[in-house]
Order: C-alpha cells, then sequence, then structure tokens
C-alpha cells in the first residue's frame, strides 16, 4: 500500500477505514446497527430475540446471511403491508444486547434505549444500512423505527461520533429518519460499510467516490 506523501494531509475518510466492516471479524455486537435502525429487541428468562421489518426481498436474504455469520439462526415471514418480518430465535447469545439496549425492569411497552456513547463503527453502519437505507438525491437516509424517539439523541450522538452528523427528519419529511448529506460525508459512510451486496439495489447504497 503506498504511503501518504509527507507533504500531503492524510486522507480522514481512508483514516476512518481502520473502523470499516473488514477491520474485524463478524460479532454479534454488530447488531447494535440495527437496533440504532429500526430493529427490535425482546426479553424471554435469559434469552433475547431480534427482529426487524424491511421493505425489500434483497434485504431479506442479506440480513438473514449475516446473522447466519454471526451463529444465529434466523427466519422470515411477509406482513400484511407487503414488507418483510426478519427475526431471530430466542437465544441467550443475545441477552447482553438485550440488556445494554432495553432498560430495567422493562416498561409495560418495550423502548429502546440506547447504551450512553453508543460506537457506530463499519459492521455496524453496513447492517443498517443493508436493512433500512436508502438515497435521498443529494443525501441518503438511514431510517429509524416508528417509535424510537426516545432512542433518536443517542443515535444522532453515535453518528457524528465517526463523522457522519447527520439531519434528524420526522414524519413529514420523509422520516424518522437521519439525513446524511455532503460529499465527503457521503465518501466516508459508503468507505466505511464497503462494498454493496450483490443484490442490493444501486439507489439503495452509498457509492464510494
Amino acid at each position: 500500500m503506498p504511503l501518504t506523501p509527507p507533504d500531503r494531509p492524510p486522507d480522514p475518510v481512508r483514516q476512518l477505514s481502520l473502523f470499516g466492516a473488514e477491520a474485524a471479524d463478524p460479532s454479534v455486537a454488530d447488531l447494535a446497527g440495527l437496533l440504532a435502525g429500526p430493529g427490535e429487541v425482546s426479553r424471554m428468562g435469559g434469552t433475547a430475540r431480534l427482529s426487524i421489518v424491511v421493505d425489500a426481498a434483497w434485504r431479506v436474504h442479506v440480513l438473514v446471511a449475516e446473522l447466519a455469520r454471526r451463529g444465529l439462526a434466523a427466519s422470515w415471514a411477509a406482513t400484511p403491508d407487503g414488507r418483510h418480518l426478519v427475526r431471530t430465535s430466542y437465544t441467550s447469545r443475545l441477552a447482553p444486547l438485550a440488556t445494554a439496549w432495553l432498560p430495567d425492569p422493562p416498561p409495560p411497552v418495550a423502548v429502546k434505549r440506547p447504551p450512553a456513547g453508543l460506537h457506530l463503527n463499519g459492521r455496524r453502519l453496513r447492517l443498517w444500512v443493508a436493512a433500512a437505507g436508502t438515497a435521498d438525491p443529494p443525501g441518503f437516509l438511514l431510517r429509524l423505527g416508528l417509535a424510537d424517539a426516545v432512542s433518536q439523541e443517542r443515535v444522532g450522538a453515535g453518528l457524528a461520533a465517526v463523522g457522519l452528523p447527520g439531519a434528524l427528519l420526522d414524519a413529514e419529511a420523509g422520516g424518522p429518519a437521519y439525513r446524511i448529506t455532503g460529499r465527503r460525508r457521503l465518501a466516508r459512510l459508503a468507505d466505511l460499510i464497503g462494498d454493496p451486496p450483490p443484490t442490493a439495489p444501486a439507489h439503495d447504497w452509498p457509492a464510494r467516490p
């Protein structure tokens, strides 16, 4: 790999690739990226299940494969509104994720509570984009869950911490979602999450410059 010339400042986009999707092996902790988006987690005894509703078949195939890479069996089913529900089995391997993201004791209605200092690296962002990312020219949307008002501030802080500050959109503006805009920020997002899955439509994956 060529070295950066001494008279040229390091490229911050390439520096951030150290935290990109290829920087480490997949882990269950990466699923925080789905919870930062519209994913949900529920507990049962000492086990937990992750579920997420997606809008396209290609997302189903990518997520089932990504869950399998992390040793998690997943199933999917059509929803009445024409979307697709992807969910894991209940497993103790997801219990730490549920503990980190759900209040204790749990309220009557499950409400996600991102951990303080939420870290969104390339692997987590890649899962979020695969589940709920879409182009919104001249920017890119990272969609949130409809009932995620409690978690939005910490998720936004997590994006900003990796150089991706976004504008929070409400339902009237096409959200709930964070919109990433600007050439450098979009290039940073693309660099962090890596190349698109073979089945991903071009408009649903940020392009590398």
